[in-house]
């Protein structure tokens, strides 16, 4: 049975064709919308989790072969939490295909960060079912790729380290807020301020509100150890 045309979109920018176009309406389906005769993506997330990880770690291993474990492990989860399936599922277009009940869609379910995130990782195990590891493999390196290449030297969290720096002046934690929302639905981009009690402060800018709070943190912790403000 065919794709329809907004399925084979998004195949299109998954960069995998299915054999078996099944496990890729599977992997977007959400438990709302599940019933008899139609399975939901939730066991699917369940392998795409693992599948993921093995792909993530299989990647930081092989390209930087001097990298201790304690380098590799926080690399490792920056690329996998939800925050960041979430992220690559926008960029991907998975909320324009997500089939959801109509409760999740009038929640606004299409820009959720857990359903999204869940989504993705059900994808990646569609590919794995699809056409083995290798190929589900290739998928996570092309829609992790600038990640993978940017993701930072330690991946020091940025909200803990500026906490850390603060409460080490005596400071109590810095305070996060909402400056700003823009975009679609589909494709939210969160305005975050962080504001340390010395009254210095940073602005980010981003897909979700927890990296736009990690940018924000990124932005002041530079400032304030004397790197450059941005």
């Amino acid at each position: 049975m065919k794709l329809a045309a907004d399925l084979a979109a998004f195949q299109a920018r998954l960069g995998h064709v299915f054999r078996d176009p099944g496990l890729l309406r599977r992997a977007l389906t959400h438990a709302s919308l599940a019933g008899p005769g139609r399975e939901s993506n939730e066991r699917m997330e369940f392998l795409g989790d693992r599948v993921l990880g093995l792909s993530v770690a299989s990647a930081l291993f092989e390209r930087d072969p001097a990298a201790a474990e304690g380098q590799l492990a926080p690399r490792f989860n920056a690329l996998v939490r939800q925050e960041t399936c979430a992220e690559v599922a926008r960029e991907a277009g998975l909320g324009e295909v997500l089939k959801l009940g109509r409760s999740e869609m009038l929640s606004g379910g299409r820009r959720k960060e857990a359903l999204l995130g869940d989504a993705m990782e059900a994808v990646i195990a569609a590919v794995y079912l699809d056409a083995g590891f290798e190929a589900a493999r290739a998928a996570v390196i092309r829609l992790w790729g600038p990640r993978l290449a940017q993701v930072a030297g330690d991946a020091r969290d940025p909200k803990s380290a500026l906490q850390e720096w603060a409460q080490a002046r005596g400071m109590p934690v810095p305070v996060y807020a909402e400056a700003g929302r823009s975009g679609p639905d589909h494709a939210p981009r969160f305005t975050v301020e962080v504001r340390l009690e010395s009254g210095e402060a940073a602005e980010a800018t981003a897909g979700s509100k927890r990296a736009a709070e990690q940018a924000a943190a990124a932005r002041l912790l530079a400032r304030m150890e004397g790197g450059a403000a941005t």
